[in-house]
């Protein structure tokens, strides 16, 4: 209950931090992503203090045996990129860059009741689907 709710509470941060960077305006995003045109380099501020604060906490964390909540840490081990995370990441890179939204925000429009977010949360719920007919990885 208590990891449920601490999640929850973070989820809701991080909606919040969306909606404050204009991550979940597809206009900026879009504005982002045309380098040969009128390029908004705001997001990318975003995502270096993003990237910047993910390589603390997670150098931070790497050292530690238990979370902040007492549970076993369960970091990712460091691997090879195979062809389903080459395939998922061009992806979402078309997704994004088609409809300037990415799920995060995507999500978060819809909780707004923004009928335009509905087709990009189907088709994402649909890649999800996908993701799990598909056979799982060796290792």
């Amino acid at each position: 209950m208590k990891s449920s709710l601490t999640a929850g509470l973070l989820g809701l941060l991080f909606g919040l931090g969306l909606l404050l960077a204009g991550m979940a305006n597809p206009a900026k995003v879009s504005g982002f992503l045309d380098i040969a045109g009128l390029w908004d380099p705001s997001l990318a501020l975003v995502m270096v203090g993003g990237i910047c604060a993910a390589t603390g906490l997670l150098a931070w964390a790497g050292h530690r045996q238990r979370s902040l909540l007492g549970l076993p840490m369960q970091l990712p081990k460091p691997g090879k990129p195979d062809a389903r995370l080459l395939l998922g990441a061009a992806l979402f890179g078309l997704g994004w860059g088609l409809a300037g939204i990415c799920p995060g925000p995507a999500l978060l429009g819809l909780a707004t009741g923004e009928a335009a977010f509905v087709p990009f949360v189907l088709a994402m719920l649909a890649g999800m689907g996908l993701y799990n007919l598909l056979p799982p990885p060796r290792s």
